[in-house]
């Protein structure tokens, strides 16, 4: 059926309610992609994801100028199907293990244009990046810059490299995903002058290639002050490397973190605005210096594949505590959505079968595994659910498969996408108990 587009009542401007009261998303009914799919089932929207890469590429292209853009940050989503629309879409990515960079060179994406990052690179992931021909590893400390050296030495090779700084940013998002503090474990500290002895320590490496440096902040950032903040520190320190080692920074990479809308209540983020307003920043920081301009690099991943996502349970029942709180069951839970038990995360819960009823229940959405924390949501509005009816949790798209578990083995779901023309494809097949036990000896 066509979609009728309810704007005002929806998250997001792709989500809409049919003449059947269904939730659609890209104007396909969610109910019937259920039917076909079963559940729990994970729906993107593919125009939405390559709409988000496009707007990080025009506008940094516009903001930075040429040889500066994106890398999408691959633990949001890894699959062969996202490297595929990076590719087409002009994106380079940003990598954290092996099985990333596998993933990547399977569906085909020119690993030149990646970046491998990682505070603990083991000696195989060293080698097996610059056997691929990783563009540029992003060096964590100076034990495994060593080892790159090394294994660069005997390919007879010079690896390019980013250092990993900590400019000692709190942008006051959840400690789980700060990353920028002096005391994080990823990245050198410029604070304590360890980045110091690391800019000299590698200035005097013979098989690997000073190219820049990357810092990280945070993620689900709605504040573009933190991202200056950092910008400032990380220039400071390009003119102090200059100064001090006679070594000119060509790449700056300010890491990703970019807050996307969960709830209705969190706002909805104009990304080239804020790129804008962040390389108005750092020109007028550059000039101040005398440095030259470095090319800027960021790593949007929440912000390309979060919105893009809603994933479909099938209700179980309810149960109704008197006095105390109300429960729904559905036939997913943690092992597909672990982020509300790692961080109780906010997340807008629509009974999909059913948008146009009235919501008469407050009740908290219940997985099925054995674990009272495995929930997705608590004190949520709905229509009183039935056995049956199809329930949605909105914006999944991001470290939702990517941290799925076999949690009690149970399969992880499978991942469809609507394609621009309205054509479903499937993603990810959903596991079979085959797949739960064909590792076990």
């Amino acid at each position: 059926m066509s979609a009728v587009l309810e704007k005002e009542k929806m998250l997001h401007d792709d989500l809409g309610v049919n003449e059947s009261g269904h939730l659609t998303i890209a104007g396909v009914d969610t109910v019937e992609l259920a039917k076909q799919y079963g559940t729990p089932l994970m729906v993107m929207d593919e125009a939405r994801i390559r709409r988000n890469m496009r707007v990080y590429r025009s506008a940094m292209e516009k903001s930075f100028g040429a040889g500066s853009y994106p890398l999408y940050a691959s633990k949001a989503f890894s699959c062969k199907y996202i490297y595929r629309i990076a590719t087409e879409e002009g994106m380079g990515v940003d990598l954290v293990s092996s099985g990333e960079l596998c993933t990547a060179v399977s569906a085909g994406f020119d690993v030149s244009n990646a970046f491998l990052h990682g505070n603990n690179k083991t000696d195989s992931d060293i080698e097996y990046a610059i056997e691929c021909g990783v563009g540029h590893i992003v060096v964590d400390n100076m034990v495994e810059l060593d080892r790159i050296d090394e294994i660069a030495r005997s390919r007879g090779i010079v690896q390019p490299i980013l250092l990993r700084l900590t400019p000692g940013i709190d942008p006051h998002t959840h400690a789980a995903i700060t990353t920028g503090k002096v005391d994080s474990k990823f990245g050198i500290a410029i604070e304590t002058g360890q980045a110091d002895g690391a800019v000299a320590y590698t200035l005097g490496k013979r098989n690997v290639r000073l190219d820049g440096f990357h810092c990280h902040i945070g993620s689900q950032i709605f504040d573009v002050t933190p991202f200056c903040d950092a910008a400032r520190l990380m220039i400071k320190y390009i003119v102090h490397a200059r100064d001090t080692f006679g070594y000119e920074a060509d790449i700056l990479n300010l890491g990703g973190g970019f807050g996307v809308r969960y709830i209705e209540s969190q706002p909805e983020l104009d990304y080239a605005d804020f790129i804008e307003r962040i390389a108005s920043f750092i020109r007028a920081e550059v000039k101040k210096s005398g440095v030259k301009m470095p090319r800027i690099l960021m790593e949007p991943g929440r912000s390309i594949v979060a919105d893009s996502c809603l994933t479909l349970y099938t209700v179980g029942g309810t149960k109704v505590i008197p006095g105390f709180k109300s429960y729904v069951s559905i036939d997913g839970g943690m092992p597909d959505n672990p982020r509300y038990a790692l961080y109780q995360s906010d997340y807008t819960v629509k009974l999909a079968s059913r948008m146009r009823d009235v919501d008469d229940f407050v009740g908290t959405v219940a997985g099925r595994c054995c674990e009272s924390g495995d929930l997705i949501q608590e004190n949520v509005p709905l229509p009183t659910p039935r056995r049956g009816d199809i329930l949605a949790v909105l914006v999944t798209g991001a470290y939702n498969y990517s941290m799925a578990s076999n949690y009690n083995r149970i399969p992880r779901p499978a991942v469809v996408a609507v394609k621009e023309n309205g054509e479903v494809t499937q993603v990810i097949r959903r596991e079979t108990y085959d797949d739960l036990v064909r590792l076990d000896m």
